[in-house]
């Protein structure tokens, strides 16, 4: 079987490409500019295809068998438009079995993939654990992380994790016609994440809560345009209680608990490290 793995150079991606290496599984990775495609493993075949220009990808289809789809693309993560068009290629190139990143339920890319006649499966990881990187240079250089809405709580799940979730769907089956909402075992504040970042690294890292006026004005001196503050603001403002549930996806589908996020730190505490 040939698995065509697309967004195979993300975060995500890279661990969907090698669990399904280590399963034995030819895998194809779909990239927008194969010619930067580098720490792939050697035997996966790197081609080159645009989600969103469907005409783009006869060539990368051709003999698939399953397929691991992006819900979404480019930097704005913007849902994907082409879903009729893609499954109606998938189809008709033989493929079987499909996964979706999924970015919620409903719209066109959804109703697409319902209809295309496919074995499928929506993956909808609720937040990747990784996310917290985006704190390493605060954290290397002052040592504290300045947030408002410090009660926000989610149950961010290893990208790992989500995608031992997907190879394990695409080689083995048994999920067909479901949506899987996939987290960690516990829902964390970012408190409580800094708190676990401290442990790992053995610093002092200090978390501070901003109120709005105070974060409107750091953000803005760091740069920031003002429709994404405000968006930011909004969203953290308004996380949905669903966030912080802890579900059995990874249980259900891999055989074992995720991993917490303490294990996520121990693993990537040089990234945090002066």
């Amino acid at each position: 079987m040939t698995v065509l793995v697309t967004g195979a150079t993300g975060t995500l991606g890279r661990h969907v490409v090698e669990r399904l290496r280590r399963a034995g599984q030819a895998v194809r990775a779909l990239t927008r500019t194969p010619d930067e495609a580098t720490g792939l493993p050697d035997d996966v075949e790197v081609v080159g295809g645009d989600l969103t220009e469907p005409h783009t990808l006869a060539a990368a289809l051709h003999g698939v068998s399953a397929l691991h789809l992006l819900g979404a693309t480019g930097h704005d993560h913007a849902p994907l438009r082409t879903g009729p068009q893609i499954m109606a290629m998938a189809a008709e190139a033989g493929v079987r079995r499909l996964t979706v990143l999924s970015v919620g339920e409903g719209g066109e890319l959804q109703e697409a993939v319902r209809d295309s006649g496919l074995e499928w499966t929506f993956i909808w990881p609720i937040d990747f654990m990784s996310n917290t990187l985006g704190w390493a240079e605060v954290i290397r250089g002052a040592a504290e992380v300045r947030e408002p809405y410090a009660h926000r709580r989610t149950a961010s799940v290893d990208e790992a994790d989500v995608a031992d979730v997907v190879a394990t769907v695409l080689t083995r089956g048994g999920h067909a016609g479901r949506s899987l909402v996939v987290s960690g075992p516990e829902a964390l504040t970012p408190a409580d994440k800094v708190a676990a970042i401290a442990a790992a690294t053995g610093r002092e890292i200090r978390f501070t809560e901003l109120t709005d006026d105070q974060a409107r004005r750091e953000w803005r001196a760091e740069g920031w345009p003002e429709e994404g503050i405000e968006f930011m603001l909004h969203m953290w403002a308004t996380v949905p209680e669903t966030v912080a549930a802890v579900t059995s996806a990874v249980e259900d589908v891999v055989g074992r608990p995720p991993r917490t996020f303490a294990q996520w730190v121990a693993a990537h505490a040089d990234a945090f490290r002066p």
